[in-house]
């Protein structure tokens, strides 16, 4: 499951992302560069969890039992919730190292606000001595101050599908900061992002970017970010049916083959199979 995350999901989705981020922003519209910050974002949550997903795997033909790394971050409701889901490890080493020896929460409330900022400053620079992620750490530090000022308890009162909308387009501004090379390319694709923009040509079409194989990774990505999939598989391995347990046995596994034989297709088709952290 973890190779196929990285080589089906990731790796196509990345492509895309690649190519809309290499463009000259005055050459993308609003839509290309939604599609672009989507596709990265998906892309590096199916990299990274793949890659925790196959630790966990190799973890288990040893005998040991690592703990997810990834908990269905993107259905978060509030940033406070999204570091809880995100990058569990690394979220809970801050927190056991850091967080809590500068005092926590314990302290006043003005500690507990310097604290955070400070936590997510030092985030930012450990993936890498840059002002782009001095920005994205500083970035979600600021919005989790906001949230425990009054932000959170303005969500609370909202409809979910608004709390949802919130946090997702957070998080997408966030990762423009953490995908672009220099904060100036940051801010000029913000601006496409949230700005009118007479961008025209291929590069500002959809239709450019969005092929089959890409529509079809980019469905894939929506649905297996969300625990649809995991409930579905609950469901039938949990039936009181014989029968029903019993093929759904059989296509699970039959599905796993046919997932291990299109990753080791990809990797030895495809030519583009990057390897993102190798900036942090």
């Amino acid at each position: 499951m973890g190779l196929a995350k990285k080589m089906l999901i990731a790796n196509v989705l990345g492509n895309v992302a690649d190519q809309i981020f290499s463009a000259p922003t005055n050459e993308i519209g609003m839509t290309v560069a939604w599609l672009g910050v989507l596709c990265y974002a998906l892309q590096i949550y199916f990299d990274f969890s793949g890659y925790s997903d196959m630790a966990i795997g190799l973890g288990r033909i040893f005998g040991f039992k690592f703990p997810e790394n990834f908990d269905y971050p993107y259905i978060s409701q509030s940033l406070q919730e999204f570091w809880r889901r995100w990058h569990i490890s690394l979220s809970t080493w801050f927190r056991d190292y850091l967080y809590i020896p500068l005092g926590g929460s314990r302290k006043s409330t003005a500690r507990t606000y310097m604290n955070l900022v400070i936590v997510f400053l030092l985030c930012g620079l450990w993936h890498g001595a840059s002002w782009t992620f001095v920005i994205w750490g500083l970035f979600h530090g600021v919005f989790l101050v906001f949230e425990r000022l009054g932000l959170g308890n303005v969500l609370t009162r909202l409809p979910t599908i608004v709390r949802h909308t919130y946090l997702i387009i957070v998080i997408l501004v966030s990762w423009v900061f953490f995908r672009s090379e220099s904060l100036e390319q940051a801010l000029n694709y913000i601006g496409v992002m949230f700005g009118p923009s007479s961008a025209n040509g291929l590069a500002a079409s959809l239709s450019f970017y969005l092929n089959n194989k890409v529509l079809l990774a980019l469905a894939a990505g929506l649905v297996l970010s969300t625990p649809i999939y995991q409930k579905v598989k609950t469901m039938l391995t949990g039936s009181s049916s014989t029968a029903l347990n019993y093929s759904s046995f059989i296509v699970a596994n039959a599905a796993s083959v046919g997932l291990l034989i299109l990753s080791i297709i990809a990797v030895a088709g495809d030519t583009y199979n990057p390897f993102i952290y190798f900036r942090f």
